[in-house]
């Protein structure tokens, strides 16, 4: 069987991060993460994320918080660190862009790539701000969108179109630090990489990704083909923080005052993460070879990426063309299998927005209810196949329904009812009847299908489906009413309450890469270990008659309207 390796788009060091960020990458690619791990087993799946710490924004917010750019960067990864461990993301490692392994691997792709003649230097003009006395990277310079009109499209790319941008395209440009018109063109030498020289290499290769979301898909042609086409890119700036450019291990003659493009070396923050994790554990470099090399060992790896749809020309485009022109004779970059991209989360009739300051981040959504709750409605309500929206009316039902009177009501009554009747133990004795044996047959074959959903990685439909194996054992239990059933045949009210408690075992185990907490908090009171349900007899049997049980505090509590009504009013306005 493959081996799993699953990378997020990397956060951006600059401040915490929202719950569309969130749902956008890291918190899908924790589902699909824990599920492979339950599925084939933790050493056969590799999840790695990292921050991105390089570049403007990360000098700005620095120098706005009076601290040096490094002490700076340190802060917030932990910050990020702590917050990805409050939502349960279960990575394997969550490394620094800023790292040592991050710039050796950057450094040594740009020289095999020149090796490779595929990097020249060009000289171009490029905006410099007479108020701000510096160049500003493409990101820092705002204006009108030529292709859509958006009026606050960045230098790089339109967030709303998601057109890639030169900052010369812009209509009435101006600096996004200081908001100055005072700009001017200066000219200055660069780094690019040739990717137009890939372009038949990489049509060819996204053509032969015929189980890729149309999502993904659409996007990487559209860059490929609309307009003139795929077009080099610099990889280069005038900048102080960053990879410093050199050729391998050696300087590059005329960059000895730049550093690389954060955007060149961001993804290559894959694999040197990768790394980050073997050096860790001490071992040597075969470890995290033979997860990205094909002729070290990673023919068997499927590589799986998530992100918004904002970053998906990078990761098809670029990173990718990165990889391929590495490639020679030694070197066999292993290149992502599938990419899962998702549209934009919307907030409450806005827009999350970190430069905004716009929505519930992901600190604020902590400091008001458990990450389980989160989670939940995030990922049943993931943007998979248009943007979706957060509204408090909508969380609050389906916290209110799904978890609390689904979920959490069927633990209630199973557990309370045993207690009173049989104790804290398994009951023993007492057969299924054919009633019984027939739910366990349409629990069997919904099963299967959640199974199937979460291998395709078809997170809304899993979602469903799993809340449809909660609500079938509600309606199990009203069918079968065990404490009718004790009135007249205690035995076989034994056989029903047996039935359902290891159904709860089994709703832990199904449920754990949604509401991981919850999950642990059932198999805790069960007395339970985990494993997953391949023999759904064997699964709906591993709580025998004498086990021991504890009776569950309160798994989920409702959210009230006057509770609803006060966090709406709170995150009404832009983060402070």
């Amino acid at each position: 069987m493959a081996r799993i390796l699953i990378t997020s788009a990397i956060p951006y060091i600059n401040g915490i991060k929202h719950l569309g960020n969130l749902i956008g990458s890291q918190l899908p690619a924790d589902l699909y993460a824990r599920f492979m791990r339950a599925r084939i087993g933790e050493e056969n799946v590799l999840f790695i994320c990292a921050t991105d710490e390089h570049g403007t924004p990360a000098e700005l917010a620095a120098a706005k918080a009076g601290k040096p750019v490094a002490d700076y960067c340190a802060e917030m990864w932990q910050v990020q660190k702590d917050l990805s461990d409050g939502f349960r993301l279960s990575f394997d490692k969550f490394g620094r862009s800023s790292s040592p392994q991050n710039h050796k691997l950057t450094q040594y792709f740009a020289g095999k790539l020149a090796e490779n003649d595929l990097i020249e230097e060009q000289s171009e003009k490029q905006v410099y701000s007479n108020a701000d006395d510096r160049f500003l990277p493409d990101r820092y310079i705002e204006g009108i969108c030529p292709n859509c009109g958006y009026d606050r499209a960045r230098g790089d790319q339109c967030e709303n179109c998601t057109k890639p941008l030169d900052p010369t395209d812009l209509i009435e440009p101006r600096s996004a630090i200081s908001g100055s018109t005072d700009l001017e063109v200066r000219e200055t030498k660069h780094l690019y990489l040739r990717q137009s020289q890939m372009r038949d290499k990489l049509d060819a290769w996204i053509d032969g990704k015929k189980d890729w979301p149309i999502l993904t898909t659409s996007i990487a042609k559209k860059w490929l083909h609309d307009g003139d086409g795929l077009q080099d890119r610099g990889i280069t700036r005038d900048l102080d923080w960053g990879v410093p450019v050199k050729n391998g291990e050696e300087p590059w003659p005329g960059m000895e005052s730049k550093v690389f493009y954060v955007w060149f070396d961001a993804p290559i923050e894959y694999i040197a993460a990768t790394k980050e994790w073997s050096d860790g554990k001490g071992l040597d470099d075969s470890a995290w070879r033979r997860w990205w090399r094909n002729d070290e060992g990673a023919q068997d790896v499927r590589y799986v990426q998530f992100m918004g749809k904002d970053n998906v020309p990078f990761h098809t485009l670029s990173f990718p063309a990165t990889l391929i022109g590495a490639n020679n004779g030694e070197d066999k970059w292993h290149l992502v299998d599938y990419i899962k991209s998702f549209n934009y989360l919307n907030y409450d009739g806005g827009q999350f927005s970190t430069s905004q300051g716009g929505g519930v981040f992901m600190d604020q959504a902590l400091s008001i209810l458990p990450s389980d709750y989160w989670r939940w409605w995030l990922l049943s309500h993931v943007p998979e196949n248009s943007d979706s929206e957060f509204t408090w009316e909508n969380f609050q039902a389906s916290v209110n329904k799904d978890l609390a009177d689904v979920l959490g009501n069927f633990v209630s009554r199973v557990t309370k009812f045993c207690r009173s009747k049989f104790g804290e133990v398994v009951p023993k004795g007492g057969e299924l009847n054919e009633q019984d044996k027939q739910f366990t047959t349409t629990l069997s074959a919904s099963v299967d299908l959640y199974i199937g959903y979460m291998e395709n990685i078809e997170i809304r439909k899993a979602a469903s489906t799993l809340r449809y194996i909660w609500a079938l054992g509600n309606e199990y239990l009203q069918s079968a009413a065990p404490w009718a059933e004790y009135k007249e045949d205690p035995a076989h009210a034994a056989a029903i309450i047996r039935l359902s408690l290891n159904l709860i075992r089994l709703y832990a185990v199904l449920s754990e890469p949604f509401i991981p907490d919850a999950s642990a908090a059932l198999m805790n009171a069960m007395k339970a270990e985990g494993g997953w349900p391949n023999d759904m007899g064997a699964a709906l049997t591993a709580l025998p008659g004498g086990h021991a049980f504890d009776v569950p505090e309160n798994l989920f509590r409702k959210i009230t309207d006057d509770e609803r009504e006060e966090w709406q009013a709170r995150f009404a306005g832009k983060r402070d």
